[in-house]
């Protein structure tokens, strides 16, 4: 095998954290979106992180609420694409994103590091 070397150099990712509260200002859920420098295309993408809901206000927009603000922030930002991952046992929330224009497309393959 021939000998490699190795440069790596830092990527000025940053992202936000969006929340919806109630009339009492607790807040009934959180998503975070990151945005991803793509050095190809010279552009931007968008990564959906932890697009939560608490349980008792679940079915009732909230979910539909974050995810339209998460996608205008990401075309405010000037991305190309928005990324949303799910585990596969969620196969409700799969047909929500299906629901809310989202495609299939791809495998998401992960290594707990802790």
């Amino acid at each position: 095998m021939p000998e490699y070397s190795f440069a790596q150099s830092e990527s000025c990712a940053s992202g936000v954290r969006i929340s919806v509260h109630d009339e009492h200002f607790r807040e009934c859920g959180h998503v975070f979106v990151y945005f991803i420098p793509h050095e190809t295309r010279r552009r931007t993408y968008a990564l959906l992180e932890d697009l939560f809901v608490v349980e008792s206000e679940r079915n009732r927009g909230v979910g539909t609420t974050l995810l339209d603000r998460a996608i205008v922030v990401a075309k405010e930002y000037g991305c190309y694409k928005i990324i949303g991952t799910s585990r596969f046992s969620r196969d409700g929330v799969h047909a929500w994103y299906v629901r809310k224009g989202f495609e299939r497309f791809g495998y998401e393959f992960r290594m707990n590091l802790d």
